[in-house]
């Protein structure tokens, strides 16, 4: 089964290689903005942007008590993952490709709400949390 998965694998990675030429061809001046991203891209987020969210995460889950720190974790890097990914309509109107309807959207008010969800979760699982170790601490178990 492995092999057969490399071998699908290497054929599709040979076939993407073939697009890739394929597109190439048509030159620099009509790809370059494309290459250019393609470039740019995962050099920022790989040296600036997943270095600086780790660094804020850390910092953040250290200031809070234990029992909140994955809570409060996980809420940050889907935060995170909430921003990168609302960048590009929240920089430029119609920062994607059309798609009817969605670009009518409220796009800061939408990603308000759906931070506000990430964290009213993250703030309920570590109430919970807290409850629940104050309920153990009350009543230890004896064996």
């Amino acid at each position: 089964m492995r092999w057969l998965f490399a071998i699908l694998g290497l054929a599709a990675l040979g076939y993407g290689g073939v697009q890739f030429v394929d597109f190439l061809s048509a030159g620099f001046a009509a790809n370059g903005p494309v290459l250019g991203w393609l470039i740019a891209g995962p050099v920022l987020h790989d040296a600036l942007l997943a270095p600086l969210v780790g660094l804020v995460g850390l910092l953040i889950t250290r200031a809070v008590p234990a029992r909140w720190r994955w809570p409060v974790g996980a809420a940050t890097a889907a935060s995170a993952v909430l921003v990168f990914l609302a960048v590009p309509l929240l920089w430029r109107p119609y920062g994607g490709s059309v798609n009817p309807g969605l670009h009518d959207a409220n796009y800061p008010v939408q990603l308000a709400v759906a931070l506000g969800a990430c964290w009213l979760i993250a703030i309920l699982v570590g109430l919970v949390r807290s409850l629940l170790a104050r309920r153990a601490a009350r009543h230890p178990t004896t064996g």
